[in-house]
């Protein structure tokens, strides 16, 4: 009996609407609108979070990433003719962190030196990383042909490269890939692989890669190029003595990640005179980046939450002028024996329809704008379930909310005055 009721008020509901086509649509355009804005605003901003929190990931939320800086006061003298600048990590601080902290699984050194690559008469730039074979474990590349760097490697001092994807391209065009002799620095490489490769940044973190690295075994580098860089400016040289450039360090569990990047911050200040290093925790950057990204979406949401309360208040306009225009109606039906709760059915039941039918307009809306969004500005956007259940639940909130005081008031109008209404 119940949902008879039910159902013939909500045909009745549409029924009233639909006498004023016109009126019925401008009032949910409010709705439309709000609700399209909060699901297309809340797509821009996941996605562009998504986007900031997949590239902190990739760096792995157990490392340690710890990278060489030349001193503040090294630079001010860089300028000076011959002068030679040492700093940076040490092959000592590897094996210090190795052996002193017991949740460290395991380190990655890292050597980076600006070498040209030649093959034929193609040559380019590379950025030569002298590695160990577990760099590929912990910064994650899917491989394009051939094979990563091996432990076999490592100990015959290969003349051995793995080159990036785009640095290959360039200078493997038209040529087989894998096998192939390549110059790097005066000395000659065979090319045993080739990766896949970003050019990001993630979230303040510089990834560990380029899209023209060539990476060789870490004692091929040392053996090859040394420690020491020239650097010949107009005018002045200086040289640069640095032993790794970069260590990874990952950790046996998230929970212990700032406690030993804590640990290792003060080994280093013991070791080194000058702060010649910096150290970043993708971990600790994951949970800055997640809590920015909430404060994001909720200061997003309200701003497009304004445009759904513009669209209650004309809502609730509209079924203010509705009552008045119906007060003889509602007379007649009280007269007849209708109690005050169909009355506010009836009128709740007409705004929450006109709310869920520009609700579901507006979701329709809402996920077609960050489409159009992606495609024409390549900016990545995400359209979350989440999102779409909760502009569902605030359209019906708005329809509820701005229609009950329109509803009260029909239903307290007394029957004899408005009977007497014309």
């Amino acid at each position: 009996m119940y949902m008879f009721r039910m159902s013939r008020n909500i045909r009745l509901g549409v029924k009233n609407l639909l006498l004023h086509k016109l009126r019925s649509l401008l009032t949910m355009l409010g709705v439309v609108f709000g609700v399209g804005s909060v699901v297309a605003m809340l797509a821009v901003g996941e996605g562009a979070s998504a986007e900031a929190l997949e590239q902190i990931r990739s760096l792995g939320s157990h490392n340690i990433i710890i990278t060489s800086i030349m001193p503040v006061e090294d630079e001010s003298q860089s300028t000076v003719r011959s002068r030679l600048s040492i700093y940076g990590l040490r092959y000592n601080d590897e094996h210090r962190i190795r052996e002193s902290f017991e949740a460290v699984e395991r380190t990655v050194p890292v050597k980076l030196v600006r070498k040209s690559g030649r093959l034929g008469e193609l040559t380019m730039e590379l950025r030569v990383v002298g590695t160990v074979p577990a760099w590929f474990d912990l910064v994650r590349r899917p491989i394009v042909a051939g094979r990563m760097l091996e432990e076999r490697d490592m100990d015959r001092r290969a003349n051995v490269v793995v080159l990036t994807e785009h640095g290959a391209r360039r200078l493997l065009a038209g040529q087989h890939t894998i096998g192939q002799m390549l110059n790097i620095g005066g000395d000659t490489f065979e090319v045993v692989g080739i990766v896949q490769s970003e050019d990001t940044q993630a979230g303040g973190i510089q990834t560990p890669d380029r899209e023209v690295d060539a990476y060789i075994p870490i004692n091929t580098a040392r053996e090859r190029f040394g420690d020491y860089i020239v650097r010949r400016t107009s005018g002045s040289r200086s040289r640069e003595r640095v032993e790794l450039h970069q260590l990874i360090v990952q950790v046996r569990s998230t929970e212990e990640v700032e406690q030993v990047a804590d640990g290792i911050e003060h080994m280093l200040h013991l070791f080194h005179d000058k702060v010649d290093y910096t150290l970043s925790v993708p971990l600790a950057l994951l949970r800055q980046a997640e809590a920015t990204k909430r404060t994001f979406n909720i200061v997003l949401g309200s701003i497009a939450g304004i445009s759904l309360l513009v669209g209650g208040i004309g809502i609730m306009n509209i079924m203010l002028a509705s009552v008045t225009e119906r007060t003889r109606e509602i007379g007649i039906r009280r007269a007849i024996g209708a109690k005050r709760r169909q009355i506010i059915s009836q009128f709740l039941i007409e705004t929450v329809v006109l709310s869920m039918l520009g609700g579901l307009i507006g979701i329709g809306m809402g996920i077609v704008i960050p489409q159009l969004i992606t495609y024409f500005a390549g900016m990545h956007t995400l359209v979350t379930i989440p999102s779409i259940i909760l502009s569902v639940g605030i359209s019906m909130l708005v329809g509820i909310v701005f229609g009950m005081y329109p509803a009260a008031r029909a239903a307290n109008l007394d029957p004899i005055v408005a009977l007497r209404h014309e």
